[in-house]
């Protein structure tokens, strides 16, 4: 199927799992939405949230998208289920929790996975209720970790400060003895190796990249929506603009783009 997919979140920290996807389903385009006006998600309203993931939806629809992927665990958690609801039978909305947790559970080892993500995404309770409905004999330890994000967009990661802040929060006394730890924001994949390093490699760290896109991959094929040939050049649209996102995107995406301002 010749469409793009459309995929979004609340700024560019999304660009972790569209990289992802290119390499992974490379014949696909997408349209990505980087909702940067409205950014943090994690300190807005449940309302306000799902009003932005409407509007953005709406817009990726009515350039003929074929899927819509919550690139973003904040608006996964807040808007999924009523995205969902709201688009039954029109099209397939993709998250970026439910993939990793079937992936922790399936792995079938982890007797305690830890959890990082914004304050928002951890009060939704949605990894802690999605867990326990798949495996209940998984004890899970959570934590809110807000200042990861801004740290992360400023720049500041594998220097003194990155180190600082990574190890106040995991030396945290609830994340002993776990065995894995999902990292809960799309942003955290740049401080993967930090984390990684922490933990002196001993505990298994996932992340909604490559996962998402293989979970993609699977639904596409399943679907019969899967384009058959290599499709034309991704479109990357923000909602406010600076210097500042558009350096910080060669990070987060691997590669220089062209971020387009689009108010909706």
């Amino acid at each position: 199927m010749e469409r793009p997919i459309g995929i979004f979140d609340s700024g560019i920290g999304g660009l972790t799992v569209a990289h992802a996807i290119s390499r992974i389903l490379p014949n696909e385009r997408f349209i990505y939405f980087g909702d940067t006006a409205h950014m943090p998600y994690g300190d807005k309203s449940k309302d306000a949230i799902q009003r932005y993931a409407t509007a953005i939806t709406k817009f990726l629809i009515a350039n003929n998208c074929k899927a819509i992927v919550i690139a973003c665990n904040t608006a996964s958690a807040i808007s999924y289920q009523f995205l969902r609801d709201k688009y039954k039978g029109i099209i397939p909305i993709i998250n970026v929790i439910d993939p990793i947790i079937e992936a922790t559970v399936a792995d079938g080892t982890h007797k305690k996975i830890g959890l990082i993500a914004t304050k928002t995404t951890v009060k939704s309770g949605v990894y802690q209720e999605k867990m326990t409905r798949r495996n209940p004999n998984i004890e899970m330890a959570v934590l809110a970790a807000p200042l990861l994000a801004p740290m992360i967009e400023e720049g500041f990661s594998e220097d003194k400060i990155s180190h600082t802040v990574i190890e106040n929060y995991l030396s945290n006394p609830i994340f002993k003895d776990i065995d894995a730890l999902i990292l809960g924001c799309t942003h955290y994949v740049l401080i993967k190796k930090e984390i990684n390093e922490f933990f002196k490699g001993k505990v298994k760290l996932y992340d909604s990249t490559d996962i998402v896109a293989l979970k993609m991959a699977e639904i596409f094929k399943r679907e019969g929506i899967l384009s058959p040939k290599k499709m034309g050049e991704h479109h990357f649209y923000v909602s406010d603009i600076t210097d500042g996102f558009q350096e910080s995107t060669t990070r987060f995406y691997g590669g220089n783009i062209r971020l387009e301002l689009l108010k909706l």
